[in-house]
């Protein structure tokens, strides 16, 4: 008895204004098709694995996926990009040189592998970082399938451990599969603003007010974050992207503003146009699940107790009656009704 190749798919979601619960939803579409879904939320992307699928709905990979992004498209209205092949390798690598609106597929075949495979920068193969690049340039491999030809001995002198990993991958091979999951919750919170903004400092207000919201919502539900996304989208509707995983999981906004107002500074926007700027709080955990890190500042102890103080004073008057002052103590303009 022949098992059937498998087939996987990458799907990447371009969404311009990320908003509270799309993603579930877009995951739900998916869902209608495989239920082997393995979500990646912080790209907005997700591995699928279509070989039940196809033999189900008796269709090819390619008319498969054209139904897939379909869906996406018309329930929501959310352009996608796919990339498919046999392996979860070839399937992310494959999506990650597609452009919005296509889809990249490999087939099976060893010459078709080889053909996509090989002229791609070696810094392309996943597990093959800006560094590890570098140096295998010192040596005159370029290209993953230059990897390919390089004897495993050489490899191993030169990369050591992961070497192994590297030749099997550059081969084509790739034996991960797709773990069927739950994504991780989130929540966001978003700040369009009337016209195109300019002024850094009304970028700074803005996100540190989306901060103050996060936080509050958060100990609302009794939940703590391990990570934050910022979204900012600009005048021609692009956007950039930036995560960054904090320190210890929390919920206590200056430590989320302080992530927040880094990650605003690695995109150096200075005089970007601006339409709306998004915060999402990813990976949630329950509220006991935090391990706050004692110290003998006082002042922490102290920021947390107004922190809770403020909160009552929400849940007494209602939203916009204070705010911590996200980072540490800076007023913050009132938020424009949405």
């Amino acid at each position: 008895m022949t098992t059937s190749p498998r087939t996987i798919m990458r799907i990447h979601f371009h969404v311009a204004e990320p908003a509270e619960g799309l993603y579930d939803q877009l995951l739900a579409v998916l869902d209608t098709i495989t239920p082997r879904i393995e979500p990646h939320p912080a790209d907005w992307s997700a591995d699928l694995d279509l070989t039940g699928a196809l033999r189900y709905w008796a269709r090819d990979p390619a008319a498969l996926v054209g139904v897939i992004r379909l869906r996406v498209l018309a329930l929501h209205g959310v352009q996608s990009s796919a990339g498919a092949g046999p392996n979860r390798m070839i399937a992310a690598m494959a999506a990650a040189v597609t452009p919005p609106g296509t889809a990249t597929l490999i087939s099976n075949s060893p010459y078709e592998i080889a053909s996509f495979l090989r002229p791609q920068p070696a810094a392309a193969l996943p597990g093959i970082g800006p560094a590890t690049a570098k140096t295998l340039a010192r040596y005159g491999i370029h290209t993953v399938g230059d990897i390919a030809d390089t004897p495993l001995a050489t490899l191993q002198r030169i990369l050591g451990a992961p070497a192994r990993q590297a030749h099997e991958r550059a081969h084509g091979r790739d034996e991960r599969t797709v773990t069927p999951a739950v994504a991780p919750r989130s929540i966001s919170t978003t700040h369009p603003y009337d016209r195109d903004e300019l002024d850094s400092a009304r970028h700074h207000a803005a996100l540190l007010g989306l901060t103050d919201e996060l936080g509050a919502r958060l100990r609302e539900e009794h939940s703590i974050a391990q990570a934050l996304t910022l979204t900012v989208t600009y005048a021609d509707r692009t956007s950039t992207t930036r995560t960054r995983t904090l320190t210890e999981p929390t919920a206590h906004t200056p430590q989320l503003g302080h992530t927040s107002l880094e990650l605003l500074a690695r995109l150096g926007l200075q005089r970007a146009r601006v339409r709306t700027i998004s915060l999402r709080a990813e990976r949630l955990l329950p509220a006991e699940q935090a391990a706050h890190q004692l110290t003998l500042d006082t002042r922490d102890d102290k920021a947390r107790n107004l922190e809770a103080a403020l909160d009552r004073a929400r849940a007494r008057y209602g939203p916009g009656i204070a705010t911590t002052a996200a980072a540490g103590g800076h007023a913050l303009p009132p938020r424009r009704p949405r």
